[in-house]
């Protein structure tokens, strides 16, 4: 019963009306939970109220639910910012750029801050995130894509942050992780110079966990969740609060932090 609550309220990011306008598909199978960018005629192209939509999937995630996947229709993962809300007519019904700045800085940045809520949820230490990404994943779909856990690509897979070459910079929580996987220098030479990272170079420096074939994308994300799952949950929602607090612990600091997981694990299995 639970499963086939989940599923039916799953069926998209809000009510069926929001569906066609964020386009955003939501879906919840048991303890996996799929995201899909579903406007495969704009590449994916990504607006507020597509990040309004993954927002309101964060906020309403079932407990059940360990691995979350992100992907996108068609040949694309995601072209970016939908390039109507660089014009004076924006995307209907959500605006623009040039009318988002008219509510002033404070609204402004609380917006930005809404939309960034879209991206931070899929790194809670409960779940797995996992984005499947194929073609472009540019701008905004590449921030998508860094904000998961893990990334399976396919050989077409072309990586670029665009915002710097619009004038604007990456703002959608991207920065932080793509500094993490690949370095500061890399970082700066992808963001400054808003190049393409294929493949090959995305799984040598750490933006991929592993690249495949394009037929082989969905097969190959099937394989990694059911490894996922095949851990305990609970040990595998610790072991990734400790993984993602080492970098800001000493060492000591981090044995500390292995040492009260660890009791509260056993505390559990044995108490």
């Amino acid at each position: 019963m639970a499963e086939a609550q989940a599923r039916q309220r799953g069926g998209n990011a809000g009510d069926g009306s929001a569906a066609a306008e964020d386009g955003v598909r939501y879906e919840v199978d048991g303890e996996i939970a799929t995201i899909t960018l579903a406007r495969p005629d704009k590449r994916n192209a990504q607006t507020f109220a597509t990040w309004s939509a993954l927002a309101r999937i964060g906020e309403s995630l079932p407990e059940q639910v360990r691995v979350v996947v992100v992907k996108g229709e068609g040949p694309s993962f995601s072209a970016g910012i939908d390039l109507r809300m660089f014009t004076p007519e924006g995307v209907p019904g959500q605006g623009s750029f040039s009318t988002a700045v008219k509510i002033g800085d404070a609204g402004f940045e609380q917006r930005i801050r809404q939309a960034q809520a879209g991206f931070l949820w899929l790194r809670r230490p409960e779940i797995v995130s996992i984005a499947a990404v194929q073609g472009h994943a540019i701008g905004a779909g590449f921030q998508l894509a860094l904000s998961c856990d893990l990334r399976i690509v396919a050989e077409d897979v072309a990586f670029c942050m665009k915002e710097p070459a619009l004038g604007l910079v990456p703002d959608l929580t991207g920065t932080k992780p793509l500094v993490d996987l690949v370095g500061l220098a890399k970082a700066i030479d992808i963001c400054l110079t808003a190049r393409t990272v294929h493949a090959d170079e995305a799984m040598r420096i750490g933006l991929a966990e592993q690249v495949v074939a394009r037929g082989d994308l969905e097969q190959a994300v099937q394989d990694k969740i059911a490894q996922l799952l095949s851990t305990n949950r609970d040990a595998a929602a610790a072991t990734k609060r400790l993984l993602q607090g080492a970098s800001h612990r000493t060492l000591e600091e981090q044995s500390v932090a292995e040492g009260i997981e660890q009791a509260a694990r056993i505390k559990a299995l044995f108490g």
